[in-house]
């Protein structure tokens, strides 16, 4: 049996279409609803919402842009991220959000590649001079102009370009179509367990593509209501607003679920059904202190920014916690070696086919780039993973993460899942590192109040790890380097270890 998933097919996405339009039709439906609460500041209604997307879309045209024109957006934590980015869309633009942490230098070679017609530009916000630059109190004023139709059109044409993280090489610019809206439908029930009467409160900025998907653009294609914490508040304050607010699911970042349960205690959270987690695996420790905790589960999904997400764990369909997930239902997935599908069992790239409406239509400008990441009908993700007989997913890490031990490959994360177990760590990160020419070594670089005592460590994974498996070196260290994204950087850790020797 090869490691071949495809389960159903989803209806083709209409057309003409529009993301901004398709995004908000529910809302449309009931006006008066609540779809966004900025938890502590202000609630947008659904008529309010669309009011403001449409407005900004009339300004944005009379500013002279024309369908197919990019915008380039630097804009901070605040509710005018959504409205330009769903501003840009509904006129026919093609947004680029970018991360607002992002500093000046980086910054200028995107401004350079993307070549847009517009930047909008927060002050707060890092960004090199530039002549195209649109000042965020202009920005906010479009709101009341009279509403934009819709534009409508081919829904393979590009819709928006996002970057990825920039884990395995410099950040990449991703262009999507605006049919990528289409695909997200099958998460609702394979990994949110999502409904219209949902209020899901997702910690991330509304900066970061994490919030902007799962935290909005899902809750708003349902009809749900969006909950979003202020700019600045703390992680420790999500379990009280939470439970104020009567939030029913909770989304975040793996490094979220950590620093809630170092708490002494979480305040209850009366409404909660579950929890989210997604930009890293999450490690099962984690998982089992949450639900511990506080009595519900966490539920991941694996994704990238070529194909958000697409293999998930789900209320209806949960999988054990050292499990990724399963595809999908809709989903076309294999894992591939040198010579097509691995068998069952074994260890293979995860790849996506080409026909899933969420794979993105290429890397901006780079034909050849976007080429090598397919083997024939199959977009390679470069992560490594096993599928067992009931189709289940164990995530085994990036392919240039993957360690050797003896000539074993080991994964990165079932080393750091293990050892998250042990008492007293609260991240770890394992990568493979020289310790002189010619030798490399395991090693477990983690954080904990203290240094912890080696041998005991040493033990530890004596009685829980095969020996090739095990660290050769505990590192301890102040904090793990992580990208923007909230994935720890292996890669970085072990660049630091050799510089510092």
């Amino acid at each position: 049996m090869i490691s071949v998933f495809q389960s159903g097919t989803l209806p083709p996405c209409p057309s003409p279409f529009n993301l901004a339009a398709y995004v908000l039709a529910k809302g449309e439906q009931t006006p008066d609803k609540i779809a966004l609460s900025v938890l502590g500041e202000a609630e947008w209604s659904y008529s309010r919402l669309i009011a403001a997307v449409r407005g900004t879309a009339t300004g944005l045209l009379e500013a002279g842009l024309e369908p197919g024109d990019r915008v380039f957006m630097r804009l901070g934590n605040t509710v005018d991220f959504p409205l330009a980015y769903l501003g840009a869309l509904a006129a026919g633009l093609v947004p680029v959000p970018t991360s607002s942490a992002l500093t000046k230098r980086e910054v200028a070679p995107m401004i350079k590649t993307i070549n847009p017609a517009l930047i909008l530009h927060d002050a707060a916000v890092e960004c090199p001079d530039d002549s195209r630059i649109m000042p965020l109190e202009a920005l906010r004023k479009m709101r009341d102009l009279p509403p934009a139709p819709w534009h409508m059109g081919d829904p393979e044409r590009a819709g928006y370009i996002i970057y990825t993280s920039g884990t395995s090489g410099k950040p990449r610019a991703v262009v999507h179509a605006h049919r990528a809206i289409w695909a997200r439908q099958m998460m609702f029930t394979d990994w949110y367990g999502l409904t219209p009467q949902e209020r899901l409160l997702h910690a991330g900025a509304f900066n970061w593509t994490y919030t902007l998907g799962t935290g909005l653009m899902d809750p708003w294609t349902i009809g749900a209501t969006a909950l979003i914490p202020a700019a600045g508040t703390l992680a420790t304050e999500l379990p009280a607003l939470i439970a104020a607010h009567e939030a029913s699911i909770f989304a975040a970042a793996p490094g979220v679920y950590r620093q809630l349960l170092n708490q002494e205690e979480i305040a209850p959270m009366p409404h909660l059904r579950h929890g989210l987690s997604a930009g890293e695996k999450i490690p099962p420790a984690v998982c089992a202190r949450w639900e511990a905790a506080t009595g519900t589960r966490v539920f991941e999904a694996y994704g990238m920014s070529e194909c958000s997400t697409f293999i998930s764990s789900s209320p209806r369909n949960p999988t054990a916690t050292d499990v990724l997930g399963r595809p999908q239902a809709g989903r076309h997935i294999a894992l591939l070696g040198d010579d097509g599908p691995v068998p069952r069992g074994s260890e293979g790239t995860i790849a996506v086919h080409r026909d899933d409406p969420g794979l993105m239509l290429g890397y901006l400008d780079a034909p050849d780039e976007t080429a090598a990441k397919m083997r024939g009908d199959w977009f390679l993700t470069g992560d490594q993973g096993s599928m067992d007989a009931e189709d289940q997913i164990t995530y085994l890490g990036r392919n240039d993460d993957m360690m050797n031990a003896g000539g074993f490959r080991v994964s990165p994360v079932e080393v750091e899942a293990c050892l998250a177990r042990y008492d007293g760590i609260t991240a770890v990160g394992a990568a493979e590192v020289q310790v002189k020419q010619d030798v490399r070594v395991i090693a477990a670089f983690y954080t904990s109040a203290a240094a912890l005592d080696e041998e005991a460590l040493r033990l530890y994974a004596q009685d829980n790890l095969a020996r090739y498996k095990q660290p050769r070196l505990y590192i301890h260290v102040p904090d793990l380097p992580m990208g923007a994204n909230g994935k720890i950087l292996r890669a970085r850790l072990r660049q630091q270890f050799e510089a510092s020797r």
